[in-house]
């Protein structure tokens, strides 16, 4: 049996099944690029609520995981070497799985810097760009009386819009005939800008032919299905 005692975050999340991956995340489109990764990896996982209702990301405990108090976080009982390894950031996840697994990244070198390329497109574009926007057009943005803040993520996001969209011409996925981690991790915020963010018109989601053919396609998947539900709400 595994012991993770030494981890502050077990005192707060005690581990049931110690010997599989441990993961701290919520349901938003950075939560399910992981759980969506391990029900696509099939790797033995527990999940772990982080509540933003009770503040759960600024304790102590979650702190000691991850500094930055951000979801999702993972600790891996059986990490490089067979220790255990603690690991924030997304994206840094996602290739670590990738890599543990040999799944979901291509094995040449070529292949699988194209794939990071991308996956670094949606962790430093769509993303911020896209919650930004959610920010304006949902949240306590949208009565700021100036439109123009919005406006601007309006405009980006069409842009990272327009270059999905054009990378997706002719390809079954961003990669290609293979679905990768760069998927994984850009179509959760897709689906989000759309549906929990409600501005599918404002950036004519409609003329993206082939982000919503591939968005579609990714929904689709048994594993995507499972993992947007994970960890599950209270």
């Amino acid at each position: 049996m595994t012991d993770l005692s030494a981890f502050p975050i077990t005192k707060k999340w005690p581990a049931v099944h110690p010997d599989r991956l441990q993961l701290y995340s919520l349901p938003t489109p950075n939560g399910v690029k992981v759980s969506i990764m391990l029900e696509e990896t099939g790797l033995p996982y527990e999940p772990h609520l982080v509540s933003f209702e009770t503040h759960d990301q600024t304790s102590p405990a979650f702190l000691s995981l991850n500094p930055n108090n951000k979801i999702p976080a993972i600790l891996d009982p059986h990490g490089p070497g067979g220790k255990p390894l603690a690991l924030f950031e997304s994206g840094a996840i996602l290739i670590y799985l990738a890599d543990k697994t040999g799944k979901l990244i291509p094995q040449d070198a070529a292949g699988r810097y194209e794939t990071i390329q991308w996956l670094m497109f949606q962790m430093g574009g769509i993303g911020p760009m896209f919650g930004q926007l959610g920010f304006f057009n949902k949240f306590a943005g949208k009565d700021y009386e100036d439109k123009r803040p919005r406006d601007r993520y309006v405009a980006e996001s069409k842009r990272l819009l327009n270059v999905l969209e054009q990378r997706l011409k002719g390809r079954a996925w961003i990669m290609g005939d293979d679905f990768t981690i760069a998927d994984i991790a850009t179509f959760p915020w897709v689906r989000n800008l759309v549906g929990f963010y409600e501005a599918g018109d404002l950036v004519g989601i409609q003329d993206f032919p082939n982000v919503n053919r591939v968005l579609a396609a990714f929904v689709a998947r048994p594993a995507v299905v499972a993992g947007l539900g994970i960890p599950r709400r209270g």
